[in-house]
This record gives C-alpha cells, structure tokens and sequence, in this order.
C-alpha cells in the first residue's frame, strides 16, 4: 500500500517552540513478545532528507527492511539501543521495563538530546526527559521511523541467534512473538531461559503454570540504568 514519507515536521515545531537543538527519535519493539528482551532506539537526524522508502518497520518487507536498517546506521547522526531482559520485564512490568530501555538508548547517545519524540500516546519516558509523544511516529517522524527500522532488525537478530539452541521455538521467524510453533514448541518443552515468565500464556499450558513469576517490583519503580542488567547483549 502506498504511504506518506515521514517529515520532520514535528522536530521543526520542537526546535522551534523549545529551543531545542537535539532531537532524538524514539521507539520500542519487542513489548508484545513471550520470550526475548524489549528493545529501544534512539535516533538523531538532524534536519536532513532521509533514505528513500523510509517508513515504519513494521510496514517494510524483511528484506528492505534489512538493507534500509544498514543504510540508516551510517545515515543517522548517531544512534544507541537499549534493552530490558526477560526477568526485568518480568519484576518490573512492561511501562517500567520500557522506561529503562530507553533511558539505556538515550544514555547511550554521544551527546544528550534536548527533547525527545516518543512513539505512541504514552509517555513512558517522564523526567527528566522533555518528552513529545506522537501517535503513528514511527510512520510520520523521520528520526521515530530510523530508530523503529535500525530496532527491528537488530532485535529480530538476535532473537534468531538466541533460538539457534532451541530451533523448536522458531524465534528466527517469529522473534519470540506467538506462533503456532511457538505455541506448540511451549506445550511440549516448556519456556525457555528467554521467555517471559510472569506472562499470561502460562496460564493455559497447565504442566509449566508452577513456573510463573509473581513481580517483585511495583510497577512504575525501576533501578539505576546504568549496565544491562541480568541479560548478557
């Protein structure tokens, strides 16, 4: 289906009514999954035209979606991921493990943006970050659209790295989302080391419910960002 290219419309408006001189672009993949990390990209790019065909992630092929993602690394002005691993989505809940991915993403930018344009209608972010949400960003915002693309190709890889020693999963083909092999590789084998064990998938596959995590943190507290905590990327 054909699209609208994403503009740098909503960075103009940031630059123009904050002051800010920095913008990074921010979004998330993986928050629906059962098994692997919830990745974050930060991405500044300046005011420049983007790479031709640049749009969500989620409406490219695999395959553009792979080369344009090796076009944007060098494109951007620079870009950082952040991750937050299976248990700290499982002790934290999903908004708070996304406030730590991204704040690892912002962090992990050579130089501090200014304001931040968050994909979605929630501000996960909050402070000290000066935050504006965009719905559909990742389809309308040139920096929202390279960090939705540079984030799926990375996570998609390595979740197909992490399913090298459980080919049963096919997280290769279905980055640790539901599938009917997932579904079935989790009835016969039970979760994996990966998987999201506070998720409620658990509760239909009776012969693996005494492995569910109950949250020890309360939603919304997280701990320091600094490192990647209890999960080795």
């Amino acid at each position: 289906m054909p699209y609208e290219p994403p503009t740098h419309t909503v960075e103009r408006s940031l630059r123009a009514t904050t002051g800010a001189k920095i913008v990074a672009g921010v979004d998330e993949v993986g928050r629906g999954a059962w098994a692997g990390p919830v990745t974050v990209c930060a991405a500044v790019t300046g005011l420049r035209r983007p790479p031709e065909g640049l749009t969500d992630s989620k409406l490219l092929t695999v395959r553009r979606r792979t080369v344009l993602a090796e076009t944007l690394r060098t494109w951007v002005t620079s870009y950082a991921l952040g991750h937050a691993s299976p248990e700290e989505i499982d002790d934290l809940g999903m908004t708070a493990a996304l406030r730590l991915a991204a704040g690892r993403a912002l962090e992990g930018l050579p130089v501090r943006p200014d304001a931040v344009i968050l994909d979605g209608k929630h501000d996960y972010l909050g402070t000290p970050w000066r935050v504006r949400t965009v719905i559909k960003g990742d389809q309308s915002c040139v920096a929202v659209a390279a960090a939705s693309v540079i984030a799926k190709v990375q996570r998609d890889k390595m979740m197909a790295e992490l399913g090298l020693d459980h080919a049963d999963f096919g997280f290769a083909d279905n980055a640790g989302y539901p599938s009917p092999v997932h579904r079935a590789a989790l009835e016969v084998r039970g979760p994996t080391p990966y998987h999201r064990l506070s998720w409620a998938y658990l509760d239909a596959l009776p012969q693996w419910r005494h492995l569910k995590k109950v949250r020890s943190w309360t939603e919304g507290r997280v701990p320091e960002i600094e490192g990647q905590l209890g999960f080795d990327f």
